[in-house]
């Protein structure tokens, strides 16, 4: 049995309906924290557990007869290292055979705030006697590709990268990563994961520009003020904390990798920038 952590996230759903293409649905876990929210999954025949990070018994429940665990990180950040401390020793108690987790590109040495709580939670599973396999995620595009409806509207694609390059890949790339170190015989302990061929954000808005016909040019901004600018478009402090942090670090290369070590374990090439934009213009 396999367990998914987190399973009704973006990241989680896509995982799921991975998996459900070479494992019987009764074999897989979505494990949520309300399994009212997760209608969609339970369709799918897949069992909804309740799993909440916090509560340490809800987490024994839901990995009962697991033989593998996806723990996909938390999104509360600050609050992380506890969390997925509690699924570790959950998992310990249950006794999984491979403790695979979502960690940050170049965790072990990446300047990007938001790489401690995954530094720390790395060295725990490290230390907890499991077999485990770390998914150094790389960025995710979408974390930019969600905005160029606003960059169109406003005309100008803002960001704090400089001309720094992102090995970004999609989510779907990613999940068809974490579904093959799930039924692989032999997962490796560690995986740097990240898109096959970067790209700067000036590359961005003009592939933006291609696409939409219309000229809208990249604007570099220090730090603070990009963080102001997100903040001004209503994103919440902690979301504008971390976009605006993440782009001082891809300025300073936290964000790219040319290792192929994601189309390796996937078996095709990830998602060109181009079809990523694409995708994100025809919502």
């Amino acid at each position: 049995m396999i367990v998914i952590t987190g399973a009704n996230g973006q990241l989680g759903q896509l995982i799921v309906t991975e998996l459900l293409k070479t494992t019987p649905a009764a074999a897989i876990v979505a494990a949520v924290r309300d399994p009212a929210k997760a209608a969609n999954l339970a369709a799918l025949g897949v069992q909804v557990r309740k799993a909440d990070y916090t509560d340490p018994s809800s987490l024994d429940a839901a990995f009962a007869g697991a033989e593998k665990v996806l723990l996909i990180s938390s999104s509360e950040i600050g609050q992380r290292l506890a969390q997925h401390r509690n699924v570790i020793e959950a998992a310990r108690r249950a006794n999984v055979g491979l403790l695979a987790y979502t960690s940050v590109l170049h965790a072990d040495s990446s300047p990007l705030a938001l790489a401690g709580e995954h530094r720390d939670t790395e060295a725990l599973l490290r230390a907890s006697g499991l077999r485990y396999s770390i998914l150094r995620n790389g960025w995710y595009v979408e974390n930019y590709t969600a905005g160029l409806a606003g960059a169109l509207g406003y005309g100008v694609l803002l960001g704090s990268a400089q001309d720094g390059r992102i090995s970004a890949a999609t989510r779907s790339d990613y999940a068809a990563a974490a579904v093959a170190v799930l039924n692989s015989a032999e997962p490796e302990p560690l995986y740097e994961l990240a898109g096959d061929r970067s790209f700067s954000l000036p590359e961005l808005a003009a592939e933006l520009s291609r696409q939409a016909g219309k000229d809208v040019p990249y604007k570099d901004l220090p730090e603070a003020e990009y963080k102001a600018a997100l903040l001004g478009a209503g994103l919440p402090e902690w979301l504008a904390s971390l976009l605006s942090d993440s782009d001082a670090g891809v300025a300073k290369g936290a964000l790219e990798d040319n290792s192929a070590t994601l189309s390796r374990l996937i078996g095709r090439a990830t998602t060109p920038l181009s079809e990523a934009v694409r995708s994100a213009l025809a919502k």
